[in-house]
């Protein structure tokens, strides 16, 4: 049985043949698999676990039918969904991973990722990330109305929206917004790994690093945005696949 891992989703219920999608999937592989580890962003927007919004019920429920038929789901929170917290967790069958996280993957030690803190070019956004990862800007957001944590939502995607305009404007998307090869070395380095899986930059492909005098693989996830996108490992079998 592979164990599979995915990012980057981004549900929101005005895509709803990607929730089709997903939900498909989880009933026809993923309650199947060994293992399902989601790697961030699940959702375009997560603006805490009380929100009653239909499309998390039903993520929930699919979701939970996959570990209730034996399959591990282990959930890391992306920047999107770093609010995502227990009492979801709890209804969907979840367990909540640290990023980074190290697993035993097929007994080989596996570093995972969101991704977002390899992207350390990034200046503005590792500040906003550092910023709205502090347990008491957290605190005092989720006490707020559900209205108004929806349009902070609203708004911290249309700033995000402009700030990758700019950027494409500028012709630095592509570096800004990928990852840093000294910091993908650092963190081989920190963690003694020799394969990282990651998502956030939605650039899918398999990386081959000599980091360290050892040759190293990184994986990055693709995401939901036209197709589906998942990466199966099973022993010696590595596949990154798209999904329709």
């Amino acid at each position: 049985m592979p164990t599979l891992f995915i990012s980057d989703l981004h549900l929101d219920a005005a895509r709803p043949q990607v929730t089709d999608l997903f939900l498909r999937f989880l009933r026809e592989e993923a309650a199947g698999a060994k293992a399902l580890y989601i790697l961030g962003d699940l959702f375009e927007a997560w603006v805490g676990d009380d929100d009653p919004d239909p499309l998390g019920a039903a993520v929930a429920a699919g979701l939970r039918a996959v570990a209730d038929a034996g399959t591990p789901v282990a959930f890391m929170r992306g920047n999107r969904d770093f609010l995502l917290g227990p009492a979801y967790a709890r209804r969907a069958g979840m367990t909540l991973l640290a990023d980074p996280a190290v697993i035993l993957l097929d007994s080989a030690p596996t570093l995972l990722l969101h991704g977002d803190l390899l992207c350390t070019a990034d200046t503005g956004y590792m500040a906003f990330r550092a910023q709205t990862r502090d347990p008491a800007w957290q605190a005092q957001f989720l006490a707020q109305p559900l209205a108004a944590r929806q349009a902070f939502a609203s708004r911290a995607r249309a700033q995000s929206q402009a700030a990758q305009a700019a950027l494409r404007d500028a012709g630095t998307m592509e570096t800004i917004t990928d990852v840093s090869p000294d910091t993908v070395a650092q963190y081989f380095a920190r963690y003694g790994v020799d394969r990282m899986i990651h998502g956030h930059t939605h650039r899918p492909a398999i990386h081959a690093h000599d980091a360290g005098g050892r040759m190293r693989q990184r994986i990055v996830l693709g995401d939901w945005y036209e197709q589906g996108s998942v990466l199966r490992v099973d022993g010696a079998r590595v596949e990154l696949q798209s999904l329709r």
